[in-house]
């Protein structure tokens, strides 16, 4: 028999959640942290505790329990147990943020994601997609115009395939490992080649391709969200931003400790935890970054933590411990209720 989708009192592993066959290479860096052996050249995401499926499809992307059941229907199934009361009674069972581990190995081609305003109107979605990167190795980033770009020449730039144009008029950052980058959703942006990154957004998967050429993508039938190229290009934000501005979204302070992504919590919450320490009761997707440790929850419970390790932690283990003296986490949390 079955057992039921009860939320466990304790952490639950997640299995490796890779969808194959991405647009852009990369999987060394990913099975490196994980620890595990890469195969494929194209599967260079692992999307973490899921609920959100790759763009057009059923099920892809969906994470699954251990035992093969979706972590969707174990959420469904005992909401308060795994959320607590506070964000059922704001969300339901839906978990407001998806994480993903992301290994660059090349350079991601310019893209942006809508905001709500532009999904709601065109693609009938509640959610944009504002992101944010935690980069757990040095990385060349592309984020935001230097300056106004007007509308014709962007869609030239796209027309033409002119990458080395969009890339000449964005600002690039240099980041360090434990750096973090807030990427309002309509900035376009591109992650360099070599990137591994903890990457926490709204729980969609929308994106507008400006770049395609070099990359896995048909340019007629994808990249623009089903909407057309022209339409689609009304997601990106065309404005000039400031040096001053863009630096604004990076946090380049890797020793810090708590929370991290201030002005975030209205999409998602993170906070990076090193040695012991002591948290409330919550939902959390755990990313290990580094070290080896243990999570005592609130029923006595202990689960030894090792780097690489993703883990779930439902609201019912309730106030939870952690130690390890070189001991790194992410705690990954869905927005403020």
């Amino acid at each position: 028999m079955t057992p039921p989708l009860v939320a466990p009192p304790v952490p639950v592993l997640l299995p490796p959640n890779q969808p194959a066959d991405r647009f852009y290479a990369g999987v060394a860096g990913l099975a490196a942290f994980r620890g595990v052996p890469g195969a494929g050249t194209h599967v260079p995401e692992d999307w973490v505790a899921s609920t959100t499926p790759l763009f057009g499809e059923p099920e892809r992307g969906l994470a699954r329990l251990l035992d093969g059941r979706l972590l969707r229907d174990a959420l469904d199934a005992d909401a308060v147990g795994w959320f607590g009361p506070a964000h059922v009674e704001a969300y339901g069972s839906a978990p407001e943020v998806l994480v993903k581990l992301l290994d660059a190995g090349e350079r991601l081609p310019v893209h942006v994601h809508p905001d709500v305003p532009f999904a709601l109107r065109h693609l009938a979605c509640p959610h944009g997609k504002t992101e944010a990167w935690v980069a757990l190795a040095p990385a060349r980033v592309h984020l935001g115009f230097v300056r106004d770009v007007p509308a014709d020449e962007l869609a030239r730039w796209v027309r033409g395939q002119d990458a080395a144009a969009m890339l000449a008029a964005m600002h690039a950052l240099d980041l360090a490992a434990g750096d973090t980058v807030l990427v309002p959703a309509g900035l376009p942006h591109a992650i360099g080649a070599g990137a591994l990154v903890v990457e926490l957004q709204e729980p969609t998967d929308l994106s507008v391709l400006l770049e395609r050429d070099g990359f896995g993508v048909d340019g007629a039938a994808d990249g623009h969200l089903g909407l057309g190229h022209g339409l689609a290009l009304g997601a990106v934000d065309r404005r000039g931003w400031s040096a001053a501005d863009v630096g604004a979204l990076r946090t380049a302070r890797a020793d810090d400790v708590g929370p991290l992504l201030p002005g975030a919590e209205r999409w998602f919450r993170a906070e990076r935890h090193r040695g012991p320490g002591r948290w409330d009761a919550g939902y959390a997707v755990l990313v290990v970054v580094a070290g080896a440790g243990t999570l005592t929850a609130a029923d006595g419970t202990t689960t030894p933590l090792a780097a690489g390790q993703t883990w779930l932690v439902p609201h019912a283990a309730g106030v939870c411990r952690v130690a390890g003296a070189d001991l790194e986490v992410l705690r990954c949390r869905p927005p403020l209720p």
